[in-house]
């Protein structure tokens, strides 16, 4: 068993900090907001997680699994610190690492007092963040640290997808592991031994940019398929035969190669901000990832057009039913959804925009309080002229479609996700649209 702190209670820090001690070992799960921890010492979760509350509930009874608003207390009692806070892009699209020179400060405030033993702490970056970035944690401990103070410093980023982060946990496809001694590799190796899962070794700088090329590598993978979807709307192809006459090519994959409204997430918008500006940093101008960004948000726009050609032109006091607002299913995070950005131009030109979102609608109405909500698909299709769907949460495929269209003011579907099937839709007599697709 090995005594952890985990700093950061997010979508990153609570997984990580709930699977540790799944797998047997003392955890400390730190956080400054208090509300949040206060939520998690009553069993309650702070954002929705297939998996999370089941394991979250078992180790806090177990006593292996522990939250505190106090990083002094966290870092006192562990050996291994994960660091696991937000980076958002700034305005000019860089990482905000404040949050994490925050941490720092705190950490060396603690290794600073007379109290405190002088035991070793690997500190580790599990946060998203740009490179050079452990080199300046490493540097900033080392000046507000005594001497006499043993530490090292690694690079563990986490490749957890939301909606099946505890499984991209338990069951990675690889762990990266970015460190500068033997005694951190050694430390992680055991840490991580008993997933049975690659473990890359590699130095601190490598590691932390195989985060950022990851992420972009799949949203150019994104957005690659929608330029192709744009060009199959032109020339009458099937963007669905095309992906899959791709993907069985061994090389490309069948994975990321589906077309839609786009990417979102609190991941892939940021890192390729945060990659663009690191690049121009270097004097390179990485235009591919800036095209990247352009494509992705153009497919909102082609939603947005679609409408106005089922409309006569005019969305104006329309109403719209829109299915799903997170940016992917099993989640509740709106962050950067590229279905909350569909609803917002569909209310600027005058629509009536009512969402049916299975876990998301609590965070909707804050997010967008010009959209109406209700609490079934049923409801938010009554009167209808547009469903919209927006997130391919499974449900929404097995809906009651004859009811569907006698509930529907006008039986017409804009597929964002290219989820439903067309053939039995138009069989029903639904007007149906989807992305790229010929129908």
């Amino acid at each position: 068993m090995k005594h952890i702190g985990v700093i950061g209670a997010g979508h990153v820090g609570l997984v990580t900090a709930a699977c540790f001690a799944k797998m047997g070992n003392f955890v400390i799960c730190a956080d400054n907001d208090i509300v949040k921890i206060k939520t998690l010492r009553e069993n309650q979760m702070p954002f929705y997680e297939p998996q999370l509350e089941n394991i979250v509930k078992d180790t806090v009874k177990k006593g292996r699994l522990v939250f505190t608003s106090s990083v002094n207390k966290l870092v006192k009692n562990s050996e291994i610190i994960f660091i696991a806070v937000g980076t958002p892009s700034t305005d000019s699209g860089e990482a905000d690492l404040s949050a994490i020179e925050n941490v720092i400060f705190q950490i060396a405030k603690v290794l600073n007092s007379k109290k405190q033993k002088r035991t070793y702490k690997l500190i580790v970056e599990k946060s998203t963040v740009p490179v050079f970035t452990g080199q300046w944690v490493k540097k900033s401990l080392s000046i507000l640290t005594p001497t006499g103070i043993e530490f090292d410093v690694a690079a563990n980023p986490e490749f957890l997808r939301e909606g099946a982060a505890v499984n991209d946990f338990m069951k990675p496809d690889r762990i990266v592991v970015g460190v500068e001694s033997e005694r951190a590799k050694r430390i992680l190796h055991e840490l991580y031994k008993p997933l049975k899962s690659p473990i890359i070794f590699t130095d601190i700088k490598s590691a932390e940019l195989i985060k950022h090329a990851s992420n972009s590598f799949l949203a150019t993978k994104i957005s690659f398929i929608n330029a192709i979807s744009q060009i199959c709307e032109k020339c009458g192809a099937d963007i669905d035969k095309v992906a899959e006459g791709m993907g069985y090519d061994r090389r490309i994959g069948m994975a990321f190669l589906k077309a839609g409204i786009g990417y979102g997430g609190s991941c892939f918008p940021k890192d390729i901000k945060a990659f663009i500006r690191l690049a121009k940093r270097f004097g390179i101008s990485f235009n591919l990832l800036k095209e990247v960004e352009k494509i992705n948000k153009q497919q909102r726009v082609i939603v947005i057009e679609k409408a106005l050609n089922f409309l006569n032109g005019s969305l104006k006091n329309k109403k719209i039913c829109a299915l799903g607002a997170s940016f992917k299913p099993f989640t509740d995070d709106l962050r950067e959804s590229p279905a909350v950005e569909v609803m917002k131009m569909l209310i600027s030109k005058g629509a009536k925009v009512i969402c049916y979102d299975p876990v998301a609608l609590k965070n909707l109405s804050r997010t967008l309080p010009g959209v109406l909500v209700a609490q079934n698909p049923y409801d938010a299709l009554k009167d209808a002229e547009l469903m919209i769907l927006l997130t391919e949460w499974p449900q929404f495929q097995s809906l009651d479609f004859k009811k569907v269209k006698q509930l529907m003011k006008k039986p017409r579907i804009i597929d964002g996700r290219n989820f439903l099937n067309p053939q039995y839709l138009k069989k029903l007599g639904f007007q149906y649209t989807g992305i790229g697709r010929k129908i």
